[in-house]
């Protein structure tokens, strides 16, 4: 989140904040754990109302931005989310959500305002791995057969694929990487649940047998996404990442009083030296993760040349030290840390998985070293 936010921006975090603090406290979302969903349609559709589905869409399409930049504003609510390890789906919502906007058809519309009233949500079916070596994510393949695009394959994990009533799917045609936004209703696709350690987000393995859709059902055209889907993977990351920063920061506050609180042959533990050592340690991987990450909003939200290896720096920095920072926090407060009835677990669940989707820290490290080797060749 921007250390010094404009005062529109101040109100618009403000009012998610307390909204989230009044709708899904920790006991809420401690009871989430069972819910089929993860949370309440309630819930999201008064969300969307907030503005949390509408800063990645145009004005003319009924969104709009606070600052006029759309993800960094994006990126004070997903703050917030991580701050209160809120439930929801931000992260595929948006990202579908801003690509109809901007690529989407006339038969696209009637999802869009959906999605931007809260009465539906969208899964983004991006698939396990970020491009690497060039030739993109593996994942379903499809076709034109007949006059219908023809889909096949399966991909895991999707967000919210249970819950979603459109799939925004990359699949591989013959000319390229192609984009179709599929309802979850049609004939052939099948949902199978997955396991996760978060306990208010759902995953799900998603299969398309010999999904017939009408050619309308493109995003964009015909094996041309391959643009479009890096700067979705831009989106999801530096979304992914303002979450995570969010639960980070939480997990510091929480252990840093916890020190203090705390007392050991009657002096309290943050008057240690080496806890000191630790502390300082920890903010400045918190501080650098805010700026990484900002420094990536603004990058992407400007289309700007060096945003692609913006993002991957922050999510390979923001991966590794904000794991480490997690983990030291656990540490910190000894056995009780590693206990489910302490809150400090689910801060820790929110930052782990957020490690692993959109690519790992090692991924995002190999696509900057790829960045700069074809930098290279070109000069």
């Amino acid at each position: 989140m921007l250390l010094e936010l404009s005062s529109d921006q101040e109100i618009f975090r403000d009012t998610t904040a307390r909204f989230l603090t009044s709708r899904v406290p920790i006991s809420e979302v401690r009871s989430l754990r069972n819910h089929p969903a993860g949370f309440d349609p309630d819930y999201w559709r008064e969300g969307a109302e907030l503005g949390w589905t509408s800063l990645l869409v145009s004005e003319e399409h009924g969104g709009g931005s606070v600052s006029g930049g759309g993800l960094v504003d994006l990126t004070t609510i997903a703050h917030e989310f991580g701050v209160h390890a809120a439930p929801g789906p931000l992260v595929p919502t948006n990202v579908v959500a801003g690509t109809l906007s901007t690529f989407g058809g006339e038969a696209h519309r009637p999802v869009l305002e959906s999605l931007l009233a809260g009465t539906s949500v969208a899964a983004w079916c991006f698939g396990p791995a970020v491009d690497t070596d060039g030739r993109g994510p593996a994942g379903p393949r499809c076709r034109i057969a007949d006059g219908e695009v023809v889909l096949d394959g399966v991909q895991r994990p999707v967000e919210a694929a249970g819950q979603a009533h459109h799939i925004l799917v990359t699949a591989r045609a013959e000319g390229g990487l192609t984009q179709i936004l599929v309802p979850t209703d049609t004939a052939g696709v099948s949902i199978e649940p997955m396991r996760t350690a978060d306990l208010t987000r759902r995953f799900a393995a998603v299969t398309f047998d010999g999904v017939r859709l009408p050619v309308e059902a493109l995003v964009g055209e015909l094996g041309d996404a391959d643009e479009l889907l890096e700067y979705q993977l831009q989106l999801a990351v530096v979304i992914g990442n303002a979450e995570a920063v969010g639960a980070l920061q939480t997990a510091f506050d929480m252990t840093l009083q916890w020190a203090f609180d705390r007392y050991s042959f009657g002096r309290p533990l943050a008057s240690y030296q080496e806890l000191k050592h630790r502390f300082a340690d920890q903010k400045t991987w918190l501080e650098a993760c805010h700026a990484v990450n900002d420094a990536a909003a603004a990058a992407v939200d400007d289309r700007s040349p060096d945003a692609k290896e913006l993002v991957s720096a922050a999510k390979a920095f923001i991966g590794d030290y904000g794991s480490e920072l997690v983990q030291d926090c656990v540490q910190i407060h000894g056995g009780i840390g590693v206990t489910f009835e302490h809150d400090l677990h689910l801060y820790l669940r929110r930052v782990t998985v957020n490690r692993a989707l959109y690519g790992t820290p090692a991924d995002h490290r190999q696509r900057i070293s790829t960045v700069l080797e074809n930098r290279k060749e070109r000069a």
